[in-house]
């Protein structure tokens, strides 16, 4: 009886860091770089999520290689290295072939939404950089920029280099959310007090009428950035 090819092979491969093994099969047919699994990922996707670099070079050099494709999700190889831990050296390959800083998903998010959402500051620097230039302007379908999701993890690093490159301010999403309001639900005061200073106008109003300062989880958290406001000289509507 013949032996039934395994069509995952290559991805099993990627995802557990057989670098041998995926030698081996790009050897034997090197059309296997550019074949979808039952996840609809691509090699190099799985490749990324596992942070295995060798495996992302090698799958980087076979002819006419993609480096901005895209997976099910539309999630590319570059925003999967923005959303794990350690994932400077993956991209420093993926910008070197030309990756897309921002280029969306099918929800919208760019590799910049993955970096904020994951607090990984040093990426967001680089792809901010020249020669990259990523634009903290763009939003998702949930009219959230990359700032939004800084200020709800509560990384005030992340929200001042948005804000140092031009991110808007007082942008609201889809529920009328700023940066403010979420970053004032999570309890976040920290972030709260840096965006007061900086300009956020804490009268703005969400979808169901609700002040930014009416959304602490607790009136500690609300007394807390009305005290540091206060000692700045920032006024802050609270009614």
């Amino acid at each position: 009886m013949a032996e039934i090819e395994n069509k995952e092979a290559i991805h099993e491969a990627c995802r557990e860091g057989r670098l041998a093994a995926v030698e081996s099969l790009l050897a034997a047919n090197p059309k296997l770089a550019y074949r979808k699994d039952s996840d609809d990922r691509l090699p190099i996707h799985w490749a990324c999520s596992y942070s295995h670099k060798a495996i992302v070079q090698l799958l980087q050099q076979t002819k006419d290689f993609d480096v901005d494709v895209q997976d099910g999700s539309g999630w590319t190889p570059l925003m999967i290295a923005c959303s794990i831990k350690d994932g400077d050296e993956l991209i420093d390959l993926l910008l070197a072939r030309g990756a897309d800083v921002n280029l969306k998903n099918f929800n919208g998010q760019t590799p910049l939404h993955f970096c904020a959402s994951k607090n990984n500051i040093s990426i967001a620097r680089k792809l901010l950089s020249p020669p990259y230039k990523a634009s903290s302007r763009l939003p998702d379908k949930q009219q959230q920029l990359p700032i939004h999701r800084a200020a709800a993890v509560g990384s005030t690093p992340m929200v001042k280099l948005l804000l140092d490159n031009l991110s808007p301010l007082n942008s609201q999403d889809r529920s009328g959310l700023t940066p403010l309001h979420h970053a004032v639900a999570e309890g976040h005061g920290d972030v709260a007090v840096e965006l007061l200073r900086r300009g956020a106008e804490s009268g703005r109003l969400d979808k169901e009428g609700n002040l930014a300062l009416k959304l602490a989880p607790d009136q500690k958290v609300a007394k807390w950035i009305l005290t540091e406001a206060e000692k700045e000289g920032i006024e802050v509507v609270v009614s």
